[in-house]
Parts: C-alpha cells; sequence; structure tokens
C-alpha cells in the first residue's frame, strides 16, 4: 500500500479551478518530482497536500491518517489532522527562515515549541544537522548573513530537525543563483538516497530524472503524465509535455547527457 495517497482532489478560488481531480501516489522511501508550467497547481498541491490551504474537496492519506474534504470544509478525519500535519515539513522556494533569530535557534525553535524536546538536546541535534549540511560554523550568524545556498541549507536543516515521514521541496532552488544551485540540489539527492520519501517540485529536470522515482507533469490543474522520469523526459507521449520540455530544453539536455554518464 503507497505512504502517500491522494484521491480526486480539488481547490477552486472563486471561480478558478487550481486543481483539478488529483489522484496519485507515492511509495514509503521513494521521491516523487512534479513539473510543469507556473500556475498549473503544482505549489498548491503542495500546500493542500500539508493543508496549507484548505482542499476544496478530495481525500489525503499519509500512512494510517485519512482526511476526507467537501465543500471546502474536512469532513472526515479531523482528530487525525495534527498527526497528518505532524508527518511532513516543507522546504519554501524562498527560504522562510526568521530574520531576527541565529541560525541554530532557526533549526531549533520548531522541535522545542510543538514537540516538547528539551532546548539543549534540539540544539544539539541542530548541531548535527548543520555539520551534515557544512554550516557549522554558521550557527550563530544569522540568515542576512547567508548566501542563498547557505540559507536554504538551513532551510532544510531545520525541516529535518522535525524528523518528518515526508519532505515536501516546493522549488527550492528556483530563488538561487545558478552557481548556488549545486550544492542544495545535492543535499537533496543524498537525502533521496537514503530513503526518504520526499514530493519535489522542480524545474531542475536532471535532478527529477537522476533522483526522482515517479514524475507527475502537472498541465491546467491535472495531471497530463505521469510515469517512470527517463520515459517521460526522453519520450513524452503529448505535446504538452513536448511543447514544455523544449522550454527547458537546457535543464533537459542534462537529464540526457546525465543519462548517457
Amino acid at each position: 500500500m503507497a505512504f502517500i495517497e491522494v484521491t480526486e482532489l480539488t481547490k477552486v478560488y472563486g471561480s478558478a479551478v487550481a486543481l483539478d481531480g488529483i489522484s496519485l501516489s507515492v511509495e514509503e522511501g521513494k521521491t516523487a518530482a512534479i513539473i510543469g508550467s507556473s500556475g498549473c497547481g503544482k505549489s498548491t498541491f503542495l500546500r493542500c497536500l500539508n493543508l496549507l490551504e484548505q482542499p476544496t474537496s478530495g481525500a489525503l492519506r499519509i500512512g494510517d491518517d485519512a482526511l476526507r474534504f467537501a465543500d471546502a470544509k474536512l469532513v472526515a478525519g479531523a482528530e487525525r489532522s495534527l498527526s497528518f500535519r505532524k508527518k511532513m515539513a516543507m522546504v519554501f522556494q524562498s527560504f522562510d527562515l526568521f530574520p531576527h533569530l541565529t541560525v541554530l535557534r532557526n533549526i531549533s525553535l520548531a522541535p522545542i515549541v510543538v514537540n516538547a524536546v528539551r532546548r539543549d538536546e534540539a540544539e544539539e541535534r541542530a548541531l548535527q544537522l548543520l555539520d551534515r549540511m557544512g554550516l557549522r560554523n554558521k550557527a550563530e550568524a544569522f540568515p542576512g548573513q547567508l548566501s542563498g545556498g547557505q540559507a536554504q541549507r538551513v532551510a532544510i536543516a531545520r525541516a529535518l530537525a522535525m524528523n518528518p515521514r515526508v519532505l515536501l521541496f516546493d522549488e527550492a532552488t528556483s530563488a538561487l543563483d545558478p552557481e548556488l544551485v549545486g550544492e542544495v540540489l545535492d543535499v537533496m539527492k543524498s537525502l533521496a538516497e537514503e530513503g526518504r520519501t520526499m514530493v519535489v517540485v522542480t524545474h531542475e529536470l536532471a535532478f527529477a530524472h537522476d533522483v526522482a522515482d515517479i514524475l507527475f507533469f502537472f498541465d491546467k490543474g491535472k495531471i497530463a503524465e505521469s510515469g517512470r522520469p527517463q520515459d517521460l523526459l526522453e519520450n513524452p507521449r503529448t505535446e504538452r509535455l513536448s511543447a514544455f520540455l523544449q522550454r527547458y530544453r537546457h535543464s533537459f539536455g542534462g537529464a540526457k547527457r546525465a543519462a548517457c554518464a
């Protein structure tokens, strides 16, 4: 049985349909990549999955926690919603670090406040995560003193500090200068290799090709194609995906080169 299961998920803003009957599943320990043009519903999907947005209708399940929505209300599983949310942690495009807190406090705060972890334990865990990110020397720095790549690695450490079962990435590299993208992708690749369950919205097609286990192409709030990343990226079945890949041909070329290496 899949660890993440989404059934007929919709999200409507007034007369605008952002998500139109999305159904998908992801196995535990696998990486799912979501690609598509701006405005196709990718980020809205992640926000609905993480309950940052209330779905209009449909059902969500992560592990044993299942929720069902109708008429923009949670109609089943309300008692499971907190457990559902605690299974996930999200890394945002714009880092969203607290600018007035040090890196150490940014990482350790949520475990202390949300999970009632002792401060010394939370800070020790934060330092271990900073070691992993190669940023232990930045523990007492403030976000404004970091490069974009460093800030995003701190954001990943902050997400890992909550010990989530699922990691969500919303265009984690799109706000970075090109020379900083690789250091963040390397961290994400290492997380996938150790068997983390991840859902990644990305325009980094080489990453999707080489790292993801399943790929979903969103178009106009629907899943237009899904399957093995290599199959979809190298042999798209629809004109819509072919046109999308042409617009990102540089990244796609990198994916093909990596496949042949």
